[in-house]
């Protein structure tokens, strides 16, 4: 049985957090990859990503470039529409078959806003969420209808693998990197080195990227 994992974001760009992070999922779940979707058209962002979908793909190809594991999935890019998260699984699911396992990467912010996403209870039939906890994360904070999920669907291990259906946190110590730092840095013409993969940062500099933009 497949374990696939779903790693949706802008990356814009793409840093070495993102790729911690897809690091983390692939080895803690264990899992035989992790899909990178950059998002096409990302509906719940007030603004439009600055770099263009397609430099964004460019740019996670690059990063994941020999890393065992980590895929570059394209098919938000390609979609013409916005870009639902339920839509991608669905997607997926479709293509893997019933059995497989899928799991979808958010990060604790996003599950609080959980009900907020389009038709988001259906997530957990076509996938398990695994959560990147930050320090502090409480769950009584949480809305009533997400936090009676968190407490019914939470697994600690593996003895009961499933195809959909559970939540799984993962706790990673933080990493005070930014997409928005690193822009910023970027447009100030500073250095931004040790934070994006060097062949993201030469593309960024080839593509003249970030340059007129502090946010």
């Amino acid at each position: 049985m497949k374990r696939i994992g779903l790693y949706g974001g802008t990356f814009d760009p793409i840093h070495c957090a993102h790729l911690r992070l897809a690091a983390a999922l692939r080895d803690e779940l264990q899992l035989d990859e992790v899909r990178l979707v950059p998002a096409g058209q990302p509906y719940h962002r007030d603004h439009g990503p600055h770099a263009s979908a397609r430099q964004r793909l460019d740019m996670v190809r690059l990063a994941i470039k020999g890393e065992p594991g980590l895929i570059a999935d394209d098919r938000e890019v390609r979609r013409q529409k916005n870009a639902y998260t339920v839509d991608t699984l669905q997607e997926l699911r479709t293509e893997l078959g019933p059995d497989a396992e899928l799991w979808c990467l958010i990060g604790g912010d996003s599950l609080a806003r959980l009900p907020s996403w389009h038709h988001w209870q259906d997530i957990f039939t076509l996938a398990n969420l695994a959560v990147a906890l930050r320090p502090g994360f409480d769950p009584a904070h949480l809305e009533p209808a997400i936090r009676a999920e968190w407490q019914t669907r939470q697994v600690f291990d593996f003895s009961n693998r499933t195809p959909s259906g559970t939540i799984r946190a993962l706790t990673l110590a933080p990493v005070d990197v930014s997409a928005t730092r690193i822009r910023a840095r970027l447009a100030a013409g500073e250095d931004a080195g040790g934070l994006v993969p060097a062949a993201v940062l030469d593309y960024i500099r080839q593509q003249q990227l970030y340059r007129n933009t502090l946010a």
